[in-house]
């Protein structure tokens, strides 16, 4: 290997998000995207070069909204959605050019970070899994350059359940909501 450079990109941040009711803010949706989505995709553009140099890794962190629509999630499951459709058609060129570059697109549950947790309360009846676990499985999942990462592991049953059989009613049953 080349001294120095880059061997893996880990992306993942994100901006502030609202877990609520869409309430038609266009504008936060935009900056969203912005923070969530094209930012992922300019810093992934950007190293892209010197990962293909280093035979290195691009690990995306992603949502299960980003898989499976949910509620109170408007905006920030739509840059996920974005996340999968764009690092997924990119896996696929990159693999048809040759260009020995892995990438990794992981699918995080409800994690039990402070912010999550504040976030939901009230709102879903659902455990938050651990985050020094996440933070392992995604570690991992770059460094066996495999295609996706599930954590918790059994959200891979759930999206493959989604696919063949959506029910939005067993769905919003994780959810509270109460209307104004």
């Amino acid at each position: 290997l080349p001294a120095g450079g880059l061997d893996y990109l880990v992306l993942n941040h994100i901006g502030v998000t609202r877990f609520q009711m869409w309430a038609g803010d266009v504008e936060y949706t935009r900056w969203l995207m912005q923070v969530n989505f094209f930012s992922y995709v300019a810093l992934a553009t950007a190293a892209l070069p010197t990962l293909e140099q280093n035979k290195g890794s691009l690990v995306v962190v992603s949502s299960l909204t980003g898989k499976i629509p949910t509620p109170f999630t408007t905006s920030y499951s739509a840059t996920k959605f974005a996340l999968d459709g764009f690092f997924s058609s990119l896996r696929h060129e990159l693999i048809m050019q040759q260009r020995n570059v892995s990438i990794t697109l992981c699918i995080l549950g409800l994690i039990d970070t402070a912010t999550a947790l504040e976030n939901i309360r009230g709102k879903v009846h659902l455990s938050a899994a651990p985050a020094p676990e996440a933070a392992l499985a995604i570690i991992s999942g770059g460094a066996t350059r495999v295609q996706e990462v599930f954590y918790p592991w059994w959200l891979q049953h759930v999206c493959c359940l989604w696919v063949l059989c959506p029910n939005d009613q067993v769905l919003q049953s994780y959810y509270n909501y109460s209307s104004p």
